[in-house]
């Protein structure tokens, strides 16, 4: 039920957050659907019926589906038909033929036009009748015909014989001579009867009847409306299609995707500890990538600029509870370092939540209540950027150590490693982890988005807002 749950929410986000990239493939397959109608033209089909008198076996029914459709009758319907370059061969593929119940065999015909569906399947149907109604002519034993015709004479002869014994018989009223006359009497009838049964249980003649008797169920309907798939279907089917493959897409580039996003991952590829977890509010979708140019115009215009994978953020409490969060770390930073030192706060690269989660960092740092004590002061702070797929930290001058800021779930375990390398090459030792998270942005948040604004204007001119939106 949770795995369920959680995959209903993240299928939720994907329509919420990728609904124009989703609309578009959609109306992409609608066009490839219409395409595919395009190439294959309308088709109909109508089906005749054709009765079988009298008691068939499945296997026997399932027989006569395959005369119905074997080339013979086919090649007999297309010369019938005379239809100009359509032969037996062509019309073998868009006729078949099926048993339903009540003996009754049903021939489809398929054809571009309703008339010439209709014209087929009668055609086919008349051409199978009387194909099997010759087969079934043929089909008599000549041989066992004769023997049976040989039987009845010599039972016709033993007949006379009987009634020849019978009136040579002593005419006197004897009780012999009446037995006698009653079982000869006996003996005649046994033999007729027994010639009526043999004439009864000829299966072979019973079928070539039954086969002889078969019978067209009148013509059949003419189609009104095309034979699936029609247009209407290609082009929803194509949408669908396309809609399913890319929401199945983005499921699966989630489930492949190496984000690191527990604690215990990204304090292993950085190789320190935790120190707090801060949040950062948020006005509008965050984890926009900067960039100018057409291919930075068509992201934000299919709305692949925003992180779907990311949590919607949730509300954020008053702007007291989110400072207590900042002040704990440097609090918990102030207690870990042995004196006062001046620290670079490392975050990647076009990680906007980590971007301003350093530069609240730097605004409460600077807020220390007692900035001149020598041993329990805050320790100085500087954002620094570092680009994850070259990262370069500058070299240990009046800062020595590195708090690396990042937002969960935004980078691999292959690029934090490569920031902890750098700031190991710049003779930083990463001295605490600081994860932070978006949270929905309330009024309450203005006074923190201004105080920020010092502290990261002065990063390389580029930094312009901690809280806020970037323009």
């Amino acid at each position: 039920m949770i795995d369920d749950a959680i995959r209903l929410v993240t299928i939720g986000r994907i329509l919420r957050r990728r609904w124009r990239l989703l609309t578009i493939l959609a109306l992409v397959g609608a066009l490839v659907g219409y395409g595919a109608s395009l190439l294959f033209p309308p088709r109909y089909t109508t089906s005749a019926s054709v009765l079988l008198p009298g008691t068939w076996e499945e296997r026997e029914l399932l027989t006569q589906t395959e005369v119905a459709t074997s080339s013979v009758v086919v090649d007999r319907a297309a010369a019938t038909l005379g239809w100009t370059g359509v032969s037996g061969s062509d019309l073998r593929d868009q006729v078949s033929a099926k048993a339903t119940d009540g003996n009754i065999i049903k021939i489809s015909g398929t054809a571009d036009t309703p008339e010439r569906a209709q014209r087929l399947s009668d055609q086919v149907a008349k051409e199978f009748v009387s194909y099997a109604t010759r087969i079934a002519s043929n089909s008599a034993d000549p041989e066992a015909a004769a023997e049976l015709d040989t039987l009845k004479q010599s039972v016709e002869d033993t007949s006379r014989r009987i009634s020849k014994l019978a009136g040579a018989a002593d005419p006197g009223q004897t009780v012999e001579s009446v037995q006698t006359r009653t079982e000869l009497e006996k003996l005649r009838t046994a033999l007729r009867e027994a010639i009526n049964t043999l004439e009864q249980a000829d299966p072979a003649d019973g079928k070539a009847k039954n086969a002889k008797n078969m019978v067209v169920m009148g013509s059949a309907a003419r189609p009104t409306g095309e034979a699936p798939p029609t247009r209407t279907q290609l082009i929803a089917g194509g949408a669908l299609l396309f809609f399913l493959f890319a929401v199945i897409g983005h499921l699966t580039a989630g489930r492949m995707s190496r984000r690191l996003r527990g604690e215990p991952e990204i304090t292993a590829a950085l190789g320190s500890a935790l120190l707090g977890i801060v949040d950062v509010p948020v006005e509008r979708p965050t984890h926009r990538p900067a960039g100018h140019g057409p291919r930075a115009w068509i992201r934000r215009l299919l709305g692949l600029d925003v992180r779907w994978d990311i949590p919607t953020p949730q509300t954020s409490g008053d702007e007291a509870s989110r400072q207590i969060r900042y002040r704990r770390v440097c609090s918990r930073l102030r207690d870990q370092l042995p004196a006062p030192r001046r620290l670079l706060v490392v975050f990647p690269e076009g990680d906007e939540i980590a971007r301003r989660a350093a530069g609240l960092l730097v605004v409460e740092a600077g807020s220390d209540p007692s900035p001149s004590s020598s041993s329990r002061g805050y320790p100085m702070l500087r954002p620094v950027a570092v680009s994850v797929s070259r990262p370069m930290v500058p070299d240990r001058g009046q800062e020595s150590g590195a708090l690396v800021v990042l937002s969960a779930g935004s980078w691999t375990a292959g690029e934090l490693a490569g920031i902890a390398e750098a700031c190991a090459d710049a003779k930083h030792a990463v001295v605490g982890i600081v994860l932070a998270g978006p949270v929905r942005a309330t009024r309450s948040a203005d006074h923190s988005r201004h105080t920020a604004v010092p502290a990261l204007a002065a990063f390389d001119g580029e930094l312009d807002d901690a809280t806020g939106v970037t323009g």
